[in-house]
């Protein structure tokens, strides 16, 4: 599954944040993105997704497609670690957790609720989740946030495998993963400030 921006601007607020990106994401490829704090990273990452629509531009690539992984984990708190993954296994209609659990060292954690679990703990079950939707198109946002090395590690070995399974993934991270992928600096790509508008100035990254 190819996916395709072409002449996308996007916009936050109704404040255009970035103008005429073009890229592709080949299967078997990643995309890492880079940008300065409140570029649009995440404005770009939902676009993609398609949780907002482009001002300009289209995206292609089937919706169903996507895989989804924002800043929030995506837990339930009173579910076990195995009661989380069955339930996105469930929502996505696939069978099994034994890979999700193995990938990100959650096997000594199934019976542990989800709220009581440490925060890099919460961060590997809400990027496992990514391994029981069987969707080829992964769509990350700073996945590492929270993450020890050792578990970092595991989260780059997820996507070399994923990657290796013909999946591919579009990134939004500070962080060098060790992956061979391509990057690209979505800096040049910053909307100019229309007249009367203020510019920028002031936007955290988080609404972006």
């Amino acid at each position: 599954m190819t996916l395709t921006v072409k002449d996308l601007t996007i916009s936050r607020g109704g404040i255009p944040v970035l103008e005429g990106l073009n890229f592709s994401l080949e299967p078997g490829h990643a995309l890492i993105l880079r940008g300065p704090n409140g570029v649009g990273k995440t404005t770009l990452l939902r676009t993609v997704a398609g949780l907002q629509p482009p001002v300009e531009g289209e995206v292609q690539a089937a919706p169903e497609s996507f895989a989804y992984a924002a800043h929030s984990d995506g837990l339930k708190a009173t579910l076990s670690v195995s009661e989380n993954l069955h339930f996105w296994a469930d929502v996505f209609g696939t069978k099994g957790i034994q890979q999700a659990l193995d990938g990100f060292d959650l096997n000594g954690l199934v019976d542990r609720p989800a709220g009581a679990l440490s925060a890099g703990q919460k961060r590997r079950l809400g990027l496992a989740r990514l391994l029981v939707t069987g969707r080829p198109v992964w769509i990350l946002d700073e996945p590492t946030v929270s993450l020890d090395v050792a578990s970092v590690e595991l989260f780059a070995n997820a996507v070399r495998a994923h990657l290796a399974e013909g999946g591919s993934a579009l990134i939004a991270t500070h962080i060098d993963l060790g992956l061979d992928a391509e990057v690209l600096d979505v800096g040049p790509f910053r909307a100019k400030p229309k007249s009367g508008t203020g510019g920028f100035d002031g936007l955290d990254e988080s609404f972006l």
